[in-house]
């Protein structure tokens, strides 16, 4: 299948902007800035192709580990003061390269993200130096280190500072090599204005090599996954919801005998159903008691927001249709469209029969966890009430019910 990862990159590190918004009240387009500041390096030191890429998409996902709940207790203070805090805990760099150890990268990089706050000197959170540090980490590094030191949004006001900081820092944050290349970079006036906010994600994608090529589905299902975990890892009460999913999915697909290639769609539209909940705060996901009517609006937004995201990704058109349908009803009453059963077709209803089945399952903030017998008995409610397809609840309890 034809799959184009600048595409799918682009899409969903507007989403991982959108976890900034919830930790720190504004968008702060951090990574996107990473990314640009890390290719110029990249291209300045002639890299090749395919690792310019493979650092562009590390550098998008460096914080991809932030989106794990336990960084985000107890932060208090300034938007900086946040910033810093969460940058200031290994936590992240562990969980992230975690997130990303089967993430398809076109030159295998190993621990880039481990190592992204590695100083030269070895002062960093794991104590490597100089060449122990892999040196995309290094490139890397050094951007992260200047976007949390300064406002890179505006960054021309303050680029004699900033050159300022990385001379004096030759040696001991940075190697002599990058803050050399860095210091020429920065002669010049558009390398400056195309980190502002208005300019960033023009100037990303124009910088960003096309990487455009077939991958197998299982290839395709290492990225997804990869972002499963990120989405999963928001919630605590989520941390297994979209792997439970995937393997629902695959028991009854191969229950229906559907083919290879459907299946791999379908665990794909398993992997990523819950990419809006990125926009959701947690205040709203962890909440105990019920919500407002405020706050389910915003519950309501998130299949929307992921087929918005995903739709333009080629070869996900059906994807994203599928995770766009997985709250609509039978009966016209869910959302975001109001569908009626006419114009949902069976992997929709797949999914959101599954998708609530797996829910029962889990422990919530508002109710313990559900069996088999429980869970259905709620399922079964909602099929009296024509809300969910009564065939595809049937096959279901069928197969789990041993469960």
């Amino acid at each position: 299948m034809k799959f184009n990862l600048n595409e799918f990159l682009s899409a969903v590190a507007n989403l991982l902007d959108i976890i900034e918004i919830d930790l720190f009240g504004i968008p702060t387009n951090h990574s996107k800035r990473i990314a640009f500041i890390s290719i110029r390096i990249a291209k300045a030191l002639q890299l090749s192709d395919p690792e310019i890429f493979d650092i562009a998409s590390l550098a998008l996902l460096h914080d991809n580990g932030a989106s794990l709940k336990v960084l985000h207790d107890n932060l208090a203070g300034t938007t900086k003061d946040k910033i810093n805090l969460i940058e200031s805990r290994k936590e992240h760099c562990i969980i992230g390269d975690d997130n990303l150890e089967q993430f398809p990268f076109l030159t295998n990089p190993r621990h880039i993200i481990l190592y992204h706050h590695e100083k030269y000197d070895g002062s960093g959170f794991f104590g490597l130096k100089q060449s122990e540090i892999p040196f995309l980490a290094q490139i890397i590094a050094l951007a992260d280190t200047l976007d949390l030191t300064f406002d890179l949004r505006i960054a021309f006001e303050n680029r004699s500072v900033i050159q300022t900081f990385v001379a004096e820092h030759k040696n001991s944050f940075f190697s002599p090599e990058l803050a050399d290349v860095f210091m020429k970079l920065a002669e010049s006036h558009d390398f400056w204005n195309n980190l502002s906010n208005e300019r960033i994600d023009a100037s990303l994608k124009e910088e960003t090599p096309h990487q455009d090529k077939d991958f197998d589905m299982t290839e395709i299902r290492t990225i997804t996954k990869t972002f499963s975990r990120i989405i999963d890892a928001k919630s605590k009460f989520t941390q297994e919801h979209s792997l439970g999913l995937s393997k629902k999915i695959a028991k009854m697909a191969d229950y229906y005998h559907l083919d290879v290639f459907l299946t791999q769609k379908l665990l794909i539209a398993a992997d990523l159903h819950d990419l809006g909940k990125l926009v959701v705060s947690n205040k709203i996901l962890d909440k105990p008691g019920s919500l407002t009517e405020e706050e389910f609006l915003q519950i309501k937004k998130h299949p929307w927001i992921a087929r918005e995201c995903l739709q333009h990704v080629n070869g996900f058109e059906e994807i994203a249709i599928w995770i766009g349908n997985h709250h609509e009803k039978m009966d016209g009453s869910g959302y975001p469209n109001g569908l009626c059963a006419k114009d949902i077709d069976f992997s929709s209803r797949l999914l959101a029969c599954l998708d609530i089945y797996q829910a029962l399952r889990e422990l919530r903030p508002y109710r313990n966890a559900m069996d088999h017998v429980g869970a259905m008995a709620e399922v079964n409610r909602m099929v009296e009430a024509h809300l969910l397809d009564p065939k595809i609840v049937s096959d279901i309890d069928f197969v789990f019910q041993a469960t």
